[in-house]
This record gives structure tokens, sequence and C-alpha cells, in this order.
């Protein structure tokens, strides 16, 4: 009778299978596209740095030419240490960081189904259900009082238009 279980599972276990090889392909092509384009922008900036090397040594062969002037720039006084130079980012192999990515999917996929879960609680819809009616009740009282404030000052203004046309004639 429970003989259709086995394949079921089976054949559930192999969509996330599949689906998990699909999401892994998207990120390892995502990455490969950002390697990519930081190939390129690390070519463009060896490009510019060399040209401003380039730029310096014109100038520092200009200014060898020049006399030396015999005025001193300070920073008043305070004493500034030179910043150590950063330490480089480590680097991570990229079975790691496959293996890191493919962790964040399942995280992220597992909280969404919880998020989903909960959303569709029965508990949860009631209260969901619950605090609309009393926001439409309060809505609705809202304008009830909204308006008859507005028919009041509009009255007012008509009364006080009657006076004044009274005291004008």
């Amino acid at each position: 009778m429970q003989d259709w279980i086995v394949p079921v599972v089976a054949g559930v276990l192999a969509l996330v299978a599949l689906g998990l090889a699909v999401a892994l392909g998207r990120a390892r092509s995502r990455t490969e596209q950002t390697l990519a384009r930081s190939a390129a922008d690390t070519a463009a900036l060896r490009e510019q740095l060399a040209a401003l090397e380039r730029r310096v040594d014109r100038s520092s062969a200009r200014a060898e030419a020049r006399p030396e002037t015999s005025y001193v720039i300070t920073d008043l006084g305070h004493e500034t240490a030179p910043e150590p130079a950063p330490e480089p980012a480590p680097t991570i192999d990229t079975a790691l960081f496959a293996d890191l990515v493919l962790r964040e999917t399942v995280v992220k996929a597992a909280s969404l189904a919880h998020g989903v879960r909960r959303a569709l609680d029965p508990e949860t819809r009631n209260r969901i259900r619950f605090e609309m009616k009393r926001e439409v009740r309060r809505a609705r009282k809202q304008r009830r009082s909204d308006t008859r404030e507005a028919r009041r000052e509009w009255a007012a203004r008509q009364r006080a238009e009657d006076r004044d046309e009274d005291t004008a004639a």
C-alpha cells in the first residue's frame, strides 16, 4: 500500500539535487563573470598606473633641473606616524568557495520555506484577518468623524458668510 513513498521521495530528492546543481552552476558563472570584470578593471588600473609613473618620472626629471627653493611645508608640529600597509585579503580555494555558496543557498531556501510555512499558519492568517477588520473599522470611524467635522466647518462658514452679507446690506 505504501510502495509509492520510496519513488516519490527519491524523485523529490532528485529534483532538489537538480535545483542545487542549477543554482551552483549559476553561482559559478556569476563568479566567473565577476572575475573577468575584475581582471579587466585590474588591467585598466595597471595602464593608468603606468601612465602616472611615466608622468612622475618626467616631472622628477624637470624638478632635478630646477634649483631648489628654501621653504619647508610642515603640519604645525603634529607628528604623524606612517600608516602600516594593510594586510592582503586571504584567498579562498574554489572548492571552499563553492561549498560556502551552496551552504548560503541552502540556508536562504530553508529560511524562505520557514517563513512561508509560518505565514500560512492558520493562527497567523486569523490574526492578520482580525487586524485588518480592526483597521477597516478604525478607518471607517475616522472617515465619519472627518466628514462630520468638515460639515460643521462648512456650516460655520456659511453662517459667517450670511452674517457678512446681512451686515453689508
